[in-house]
């Protein structure tokens, strides 16, 4: 093992220099699958943080590791292909390494795709930054037939290159030690070879460079503060090859400084001049120029030590690929993920349920029996049941995200996409569009964002329009409430729990088809998928992916739905019920059992609501009731009550407050049924106390929803929650996605008119059937 364990450190960075520690600050790059986030787990362990870049969505993640008397800081930049300012990850990640200026860069390079993986390598190259070359895969290089020459690749580089297999944590101690050396400036360079451009590109380079870098000069002589891309410790050419490659970043920058028209004029005359030369735009030579470097790369230091032969990920795929067997192999893997998360999920929700009981009841018991405290019932109902209610599901939902990493880990999941890919062609879409829809099914906020992916403005927008139909692990809380309360066998449920997610996939890309052949047609981009050979994920890096979701669902219920909880407890308390209320429903109540003629006067005069009439009442009083009860009539149709209304408007914010906002309804207010109006003699200290009234549990509240509703209902609260609106995270995402509030509202209101339509239908025509029946 190296010494770079995180645990040992107990310093903290800030204090480094007190204590003798140098710090060294690196960067983390690599093309998207080169095991670039595996490399910086065996780095850095758990000890990482998790953040987002100043004023973007885009993920940082950043670790510490010690190193003798050395703190290294790692910072794990975004996959990307390139640092041509394309894409949000292309930007981010090239403006941290030229601004925040990072000691050492490490590019992660997939050894078995090596010739693609070096075309980033070659960028920063250019950039001239100290960098490691991390030659990742090394097995699967060998496995290939294929051989380094490790030497020759650092010459040609100008870095040191360090073999190494990620998943086995094998080199990590090679990697930290280039990094001390590079850092250091004790790594004993070799000199570089040059990128060929061409002599009528280099040319005009040096005219363009020029300017700038007498621009550079004159700052670092006055001591002027430096702006990016005018600093002195950047290379002028780099500059001057960005502006003739029509870099809008650094052409834009370049317009805020005071050469401004020399450079915009050479780099002008430049760009015309070349594309008389080449007959194309200088991008697309200089482009060219550079793979044509690489190739050269690979053809010098790449040796086949056989001939090339089908490897064990070729042989699988011609079964889990295959044109006939390849969707049936994917649906059953996805059944028995479900009935996985089902099975095993059963028992830590039981403990969990028993211990939420255990703290609700011991919390109650602090107020004095028959208590009515609004702070019982705020910790209570509010806060233990509302948040308990969603908590409850994290050992189903860290078992879903267990399952999706293992698929995703192991290589399947671009598999998945290779598969669809027939049937996206139908939809006028691509496979490529079926990643994000996967990552949907675990939240559609990355997912949306996932859409960059996608060159075509059509495909993409159509692909966010669709996602929210994907069932995310916010509706997973619902249908773990739902599915066991009707469906009680594991088989059954999980059959229910497939369809659920079978049923968002066909509406999506049936969806998808409607809007390809109205608002968006047009041809779809040609499909270009990198199949990854298959791996066998390592224990830690499947438990880091899946702690890291699994957190961010936790997080939210000791956030969002803790707030939103007790919001929607406060709407379901108040107004309080005048006194005069109650008189009058207990008159009523009198009333009616006066009209079955069994009672005396005496009797009647002693009559007394039920604490389950009362809190009823008070609830159908309060803001909520109010609410729900408007609504009813509009949702009547669909088998729903207020009830579920409420619960349904309460979801916006987080589809998971479904689930809490009913535990809130049924443990302020009893399903009312035709018994509890003969329960008429009893006063209030002859009924259960309402301490114990209130603790309800899981068990408790699928019981009550047995008794309130039919299992068509409980199926179509399911459908309608997994087609209607999407969340306040997803809508805002959408808008930022896309720069417009057209296309957000759009998907608002037109998934929540939909989802009316087809549980209407499910509804009705349930109802005829069992009528029938």
């Amino acid at each position: 093992m190296h010494d770079c364990d995180p645990e040992k450190s107990k310093v903290p960075v800030d204090n480094a220099a007190a204590v003798g520690i140098k710090t060294i600050t690196v960067a983390l790059m690599g093309n998207p699958n080169s095991g670039k986030t595996t490399i910086f787990n065996n780095l850095t362990g758990a000890r990482q943080h998790v953040g987002n870049y100043g004023g973007v969505t885009v993920e940082t993640k950043e670790g510490t590791l010690r190193h003798g008397s050395w703190r290294i800081k790692m910072v794990d930049l975004p996959g990307t292909y390139s640092l041509t300012a394309y894409s949000m990850e292309e930007i981010i990640a090239r403006d941290f390494i030229i601004q925040q200026k990072p000691d050492v860069i490490v590019d992660i390079v997939d050894g078995a795709n090596i010739e693609r993986n070096l075309y980033l390598a070659v960028q920063l190259k250019e950039l001239g930054v100290p960098m490691v070359l991390v030659l990742n895969m090394a097995d699967e290089m060998k496995a290939k037939g294929l051989h380094a020459d490790i030497k020759k690749l650092s010459e040609i580089i100008g870095a040191p290159v360090v073999p190494a297999v990620g998943v086995r944590n094998r080199g990590t101690d090679k990697i930290v030690a280039r990094i001390i050396e590079v850092a250091q400036g004790s790594w004993s360079q070799p000199e570089k070879v040059p990128v060929h451009y061409g002599s009528e590109i280099e040319n005009e380079l040096k005219k363009i460079a020029a300017p700038i870098a007498r621009q550079a000069g004159k700052i670092k002589q006055t001591g002027a503060d430096c702006d990016y891309p005018l600093c002195v410790e950047i290379n002028p050419q780099w500059v001057a090859l960005k502006l003739l490659e029509n870099d809008s970043e650094v052409i834009h920058k370049v317009h805020d400084s005071a050469i401004r028209q020399e450079v915009n004029q050479q780099v002008q005359h430049s760009r015309k001049y070349l594309t008389s030369i080449y007959g194309e735009d200088p991008e697309s030579v200089i482009a060219e120029q550079r793979y044509g470097y690489v190739h050269g790369i690979c053809r010098t230091v790449i040796r086949r030590t056989s001939e090339a032969r089908i490897n064990f990920s070729d042989k699988l795929d011609k079964v889990l690929t295959n044109r006939l067997l390849g969707l049936p192999i994917f649906a059953a893997l996805m059944y028995v993920t479900f009935w996985f998360v089902f099975a095993a999920g059963q028992y830590p929700m039981g403990w969990i349920e028993i211990g939420q009981q255990i703290l609700a009841e011991q919390v109650s018991n602090l107020w004095p029996s028959g208590s009515d405290s609004v702070l019982r019932s705020l910790i209570v109902d509010g806060i233990i049941t509302g948040v308990g209610g969603v908590v409850i599901f994290l050992p189903n939902i860290m078992l879903l995200f267990l399952a999706l990493s293992l698929l995703e880990d192991t290589g399947y999941m671009a598999r998945a996409a290779f598969i669809m890919d027939r049937l996206m062609k139908w939809v006028g879409l691509h496979g490529k569009s079926f990643i994000p829809m996967l990552t949907g099914f675990g939240c559609s906020v990355p997912a949306i964002m996932a859409t960059r992916i996608l060159d075509n403005r059509r495909d993409r927008l159509t692909t966010i329009l669709i996602l929210p139909l994907m069932s995310c692990g916010a509706r997973v809380p619902i249908y773990l409430l739902i599915i066991p309360a009707f469906f009680t066998s594991a088989r059954s449920a999980s059959v229910v729990m497939y369809s659920m997610y079978l049923i968002g996939l066909v509406i999506a890309i049936v969806c998808a088809r409607l809007l390809r052949s109205t608002m968006f047609r047009g041809e779809s981009s040609p499909f270009v998928m990198e199949l990854p050979p298959y791996r066998i994920p390592t224990l830690k890096a499947v438990l880091i992916h899946m702690w890291q979701r699994s957190w961010l669902y936790l997080r939210k219920a000791g956030t969002v739905i803790l707030a939103f909880s007790v919001l929607m407890w406060f709407l379901a308390s108040h107004p309080q019920l005048p006194q005069e209320r109650i008189e009058q429903l207990r008159q009523e109540k009198a009333v009616a059992l006066e009209q079955q003629g069994n009672y005396s006067a005496s009797e009647l005069a002693a009559v007394q609501l039920t604490n389950q009439q009362l809190q009823d009442a008070r609830l159908s009083y309060s803001i909520t009731g109010r609410l729900g009860r408007t609504l009813e009539p509009l949702l009547k149709p669909l088998g729903f009550d207020w009830r579920i209304g409420t619960a349904l408007v309460g979801s916006f914010p987080a589809k998971e407050l479904f689930v809490s906002q009913m535990g809130i309804v049924f443990s302020l207010g009893e399903v009312e049924t035709e018994e509890s109006l003969g329960q008429a003699l009893h006063s209030d200290q002859d009924q259960p106390d309402a301490a114990s009234a209130n603790s309800s549990t899981q068990a408790a509240l699928r019981t009550r929803l047995k008794q309130a509703y039919s299992p068509l209902v409980g199926f179509c609260i399911m459908l309608f929650c997994l087609i209607s609106a999407p969340c306040m995270a997803t809508v805002a995402v959408t808008r930022r996605e896309t720069n417009s509030w057209r296309w957000p509202m759009f998907q608002f209101f037109g998934l929540t008119g939909l989802a009316y339509l087809i549980t209407l239908v499910v509804y009705q025509v349930g109802s005829f059937v069992q009528i029938g029946i």
